[in-house]
């Protein structure tokens, strides 16, 4: 039987662990060939390795997404891999330092912005320029419920991934007559390696956020992973611009 994503292309970055090793693997499962993309080579060879298991098909490209000319030599590496990009899922990004605006060190925030704001630029920016040349394809990028509202003691990330759903919606409105949908997933507290790291800062957290959650659980990487499949499957056909909170009900009320 043939599968949904039968040669198709999907770009994953973030791809070592978490919600990019998640969707990688989701994505193998169901028949697209997968360039995984992270800075951490020993996590991205991992997940490689766990798409083989499944008989799927990848490639690892190591790539530091805040620096513009990895992103180009990640881009040149896809086409040359595999011919052409389908799908641009940009989830890398990091958590950066936990304190109050005013005490904020300025070497952090330059950095939460370089790679969660600069990052998905720079890869946006290259995958629509294949997709044009293509005529099509869909970008998914990783934002945050902290996108969606403020998140005290951690500002430069809210406000990067604020910007990145900026981002995703002006550009989907650029290109939405040249068939390319451009949306955002904004996943609430998931379990990942980056959350974690919060609760080594402050263990009683992990209760404290869990009760913020309607559903009284934190997401799965596979909860997020399932929603950027939709949004590049031809069921999401008329789905673009949009910031979907995935939150267990917490942006409801």
């Amino acid at each position: 039987m043939r599968k949904p994503f039968t040669d198709q292309v999907a770009l994953v970055t973030g791809a070592a662990s978490g919600i990019g090793r998640a969707t990688a693997l989701a994505f193998a499962n169901m028949g697209a060939r997968v360039i995984v993309s992270d800075i951490n080579p020993e996590g991205g060879k991992e997940t490689l390795s766990l798409i083989e298991g499944l008989d799927g098909e990848a490639v690892f490209c190591q790539t530091d997404v805040s620096q513009l000319g990895e992103v180009k030599k990640l881009m040149e590496f896809c086409v040359s891999s595999y011919g052409r990009l389908d799908y641009g899922i940009n989830n890398a990004g990091i958590g950066g330092a936990w304190g109050k605006i005013a005490e904020y060190p300025i070497e952090e925030y330059h950095q939460v912005m370089k790679v969660n704001l600069d990052g998905v630029f720079y890869c946006m920016q290259l995958e629509i320029q294949q997709m044009l040349k293509q005529e099509g394809g869909a970008i998914v990028n990783v934002a945050s419920i902290a996108g969606l509202k403020g998140l005290a003691n951690s500002g430069p990330y809210s406000a990067s991934k604020h910007a990145v759903i900026g981002l995703s919606k002006s550009a989907a409105l650029e290109y939405a007559r040249k068939n390319i949908r451009i949306n955002a997933v904004c996943p609430v507290y998931t379990r990942t390696p980056l959350f974690e790291k919060i609760f080594e800062v402050d263990a009683s957290y992990e209760q404290k956020l869990l009760s913020l959650i309607p559903m009284k659980r934190y997401g799965t990487p596979e909860d997020i992973a399932s929603a950027i499949i939709w949004l590049c499957s031809s069921q999401s056909d008329f789905v673009t611009g949009q910031a979907i909170a995935l939150d267990g009900g917490l942006t409801a009320g």
